[in-house]
Order: structure tokens, then C-alpha cells, then sequence
């Protein structure tokens, strides 16, 4: 894109400093929506835009709003910062580079459901970015754009950061909240959502970063102007993460709807060496592998069309493989990462993730039969639907996918059967 929306930085020198940030219109948006607009206003320009959560599972942000009771008080917005999906590093430009943004689509999503405290839930590894983010609460703090009776309304908010200690599994939202609490970062059972009870058992709103970046220039330029970017059913733009064997790996901002093929090559540079393209990975570690034909090349990234090719978009952490890999070597990987993360809370997730984990090590050290393939893929069927909550499904994608689409590469990795010679 020649003008960036949500990655400014990029285009203006310094955008991390309050009074250039402001000078570019910054908090302009907020101070409209406390200022001359209704709560409900707000919400409604949100839900008319179509934005989505860009977290990872594309629910509509406004919708999301929207369900906090109004008979329950108080109410609290959670950022969730804890990007811990691998192939995901989106979230940390935004905060590093264009942090006020990120700060005002957060202030304004707490004024939309009335929420006078506003938490942000930083990865344990993130602990300097929370530092820049103190520092900057501080300056709006002392500007007069956070505190009590803010633009001479009733309107008071307070912002926090919190730190969490390195878990993949506090990104799932129930198991921040019990993070964010104090507690051991396990998923609740739901019902109740979030929503209605969720940080102090008070509704709340929980939000990725990349989505509430995109709020305040949607409540200053208006729903339509928003979706004149993307499709129509996923308007707007999206930070695509790009990593893997590709040239130009690094974040691109793009609209939704924008093919695989031009992301990989027109801005990635394509293939190092010029080695062909195998397979994608859409959404991180917790992806189904595409295998990279032409259809799938020419595929938009949307939350609509990958679900054509039997994928998701998730947080658009989109991981390139060329053909010098081995996929069970990557299900390896994977199911390394997602055993090691796992709380352990449910059974499936606990004792799937594991013996998946087993099952790949003898595959990829070439210590394995063919009956070992046959098993991994029992081991994660049973794992399919039965888990408390994504992580254990997240786990048996890469397994299952590359099974179906790329079992030659376990079947070359099986030891051959000795062959007994008679005497």
C-alpha cells in the first residue's frame, strides 16, 4: 500500500511520539467519540465497518461489543498482547512503533461499553515493550487525555499494563483472564463468555492489538471509508507476517483479499535460490498446510476464500516452506511446541499432545514402521472435537493436514521392514 493505516510509522518519522502523533490527528477520534457521540454510536460505526478481530478466530468486533449487558457494572476492555503464535510478530511493530494508536483504539473500545479500567495482557518476554507502554500512559496521563472527566465530560478511564510470564496458552482469552487474576493460566469452562463474566466475574471485552488499531481511524474517517479496503465480506487491511523461505520475510500491511501469490512474491521477493514453493502455513503453528499450486497461489487471503483450501486466516502469520522440507519433519515441530505449552488442564490435549510428540520423534529419527504412521493418525483423530479449548485442536492441524496432503514424506522417513534370510 503507498499510505499505510494502521503501520503510519512507516510514513511518519517519530510516530511514536505523542506530540507527533497528535500533530497527525491522533486522538482526535477519541476525543469525538466521548465527545459527540453515544456510546451505542460508537459500536454502531464499529459493527457497520465489518472489522473483525484480527487475533486470529475474525469475530465481527462490533457484534462483540455489543454483549455486555448493560445491568451489570463494572465494566472492563482487556488488550491481548500476548502474541505468542509462532510466525506471529504483527502486534509487537504496532506497540514498538505506533503505540498511541494502539492506546487511543483502546481507549475509545472502553468508552463504547463504559469501562472506566482498561487492561493490557503482555507476554512475559514482551517486558520492555511494557516499559515503553507505562512511559506513554504516563504522557497521556499528564496530557490530560486519560484520568477523570476527560474533555469536560463524566467520562474517566485508567489504563494498565500486565505482564504475563511466557505462556502460549494465556492468548486463548479465558486463560488470560485467570492470568490476569493472579491465577494459573488454564481455560474456563463456558459458558459464561466473557462478555458477561470475565475479568472479576464483571463483562468484558477482549480485543487483539492489530484490531484496535484499526478503531480509531475508523470512528475519524467513517464506516464507508473503511470499507472502500478489502472484500465485502472481510473489509479492510490486515498485517500479514510473513516468514519462512522467502526472500523479503517481515510485516506487510495489505487489503484483505489480496492473493498469496502477491504477498510471496511481489512483496516477499519469492523463493530463495529459486527453489520451488511446497506448501503454507496461513495461520502460524496453527495451521492446516496448503499445498502452494496455483490455485492456492492465486487464492485471496480472506476469511471467506481459505476456507476453500480447507484453511483459515487466523492472525495471518503466514509461514512459506519450500520443497527441501520434510512435512513430517515439520508436524515434529509443531506438536513439539504445542506439547510443551499445553496446561495440561484436559485430557485429550495433555496425553495427545504427547504421545503425537513420541510418535514424530521415532518418524523423523527413522526409527518408525509404517503402523507408526497409521497410529499418529488415530492419536490425533481421537484428539479432533474433544479438547477444552483451541490449543489441542491447533495441535493436530499440521499432523493431520500433512498426513493427507504430503504422506509420501512419512512414508520416506519409515524404516524399512529387515528382510529374514533363510539358511
Amino acid at each position: 500500500m503507498s499510505q499505510h493505516i494502521l503501520l503510519r510509522h512507516r510514513d511518519i518519522p517519530n510516530l511514536d511520539r505523542l506530540e507527533v502523533y497528535r500533530k497527525h490527528g491522533g486522538f482526535e477520534a477519541f476525543r469525538k467519540a466521548v465527545t459527540s457521540l453515544q456510546p451505542a454510536e460508537v459500536i454502531q460505526i464499529v459493527k457497520d465497518s465489518g472489522l473483525r478481530g484480527r487475533g486470529g478466530a475474525g469475530f465481527p468486533t462490533g457484534l462483540k461489543w455489543s454483549f455486555c449487558p448493560n445491568t451489570i457494572w463494572p465494566h472492563y476492555v482487556v488488550a491481548n498482547a500476548d502474541e505468542s503464535e509462532p510466525g506471529t510478530f504483527k502486534d509487537r511493530e504496532i506497540m514498538e512503533s505506533n503505540p498511541f494508536q494502539f492506546l487511543e483504539g483502546l481507549m475509545i473500545a472502553a468508552f463504547a461499553i463504559q469501562a472506566n479500567a482498561a487492561y493490557i495482557y503482555l507476554r512475559g518476554e514482551y517486558w520492555q515493550i511494557g516499559k515503553l507502554l507505562d512511559q506513554k500512559i504516563a504522557e497521556l496521563e499528564a496530557a490530560g487525555l486519560l484520568g477523570d472527566h476527560l474533555f469536560g465530560s463524566s467520562y474517566s478511564l485508567r489504563l494498565y499494563t500486565h505482564m504475563g510470564a511466557g505462556a502460549y496458552i494465556c492468548g486463548e482469552e479465558t486463560a488470560l483472564l485467570e492470568s490476569l487474576e493472579g491465577k494459573l493460566g488454564q481455560p474456563r469452562l463456558r459458558p459464561p463468555f466473557p462478555a458477561v463474566a470475565g475479568l472479576y466475574a464483571r463483562p468484558t471485552v477482549i480485543n487483539n492489538v492489530e484490531t484496535l488499531a484499526n478503531v480509531p481511524p475508523i470512528i475519524q474517517n467513517g464506516a464507508a471509508w473503511y470499507r472502500d479496503f478489502g472484500t465485502d465480506k472481510s473489509p479492510g487491511v490486515k498485517v500479514f507476517s510473513l516468514s519462512g523461505h522467502v526472500n523479503r520475510p517481515g510485516n506487510y500491511e495489505l487489503p484483505l483479499g489480496t492473493t498469496f501469490r502477491e504477498l510471496i512474491y511481489n512483496y516477499g521477493g519469492g523463493i530463495p535460490e529459486g527453489r520451488n514453493i511446497k506448501a503454507i502455513m496461513s495461520a502460524g503453528a496453527s495451521s492446516s498446510l496448503i499445498i502452494a499450486d496455483e490455485k492456492a497461489l492465486d487464492t485471496p487471503m480472506d476469511y471467506e476464500s481459505l476456507v476453500g483450501l480447507g484453511a483459515s486466516l487466523g492472525s495471518a502469520s503466514v509461514i512459506v516452506l519450500d520443497e527441501t522440507v520434510n512435512m513430517a519433519w515439520l508436524a515434529h515441530k509443531t506438536t513439539h511446541f504445542f506439547k510443551h505449552e499445553s496446561c495440561g488442564k484436559c485430557t485429550p490435549c495433555r496425553e495427545g499432545t504427547y504421545w503425537m510428540t513420541h510418535i514424530l520423534e521415532r518418524i523423523v529419527d527413522g526409527k518408525a514402521v509404517e503402523a507408526d504412521v497409521e497410529l499418529l493418525q488415530a492419536v490425533a483423530s481421537q484428539m479432533q472435537g474433544k479438547c477444552l479449548c483451541a490449543l489441542g485442536e491447533f495441535s493436530i492441524l499440521p499432523v493431520l493436514s500433512s498426513l493427507q496432503k504430503f504422506r509420501a514424506d512419512y512414508l520416506q522417513k519409515v524404516a524399512a521392514p529387515s528382510l529374514e534370510v533363510e539358511s
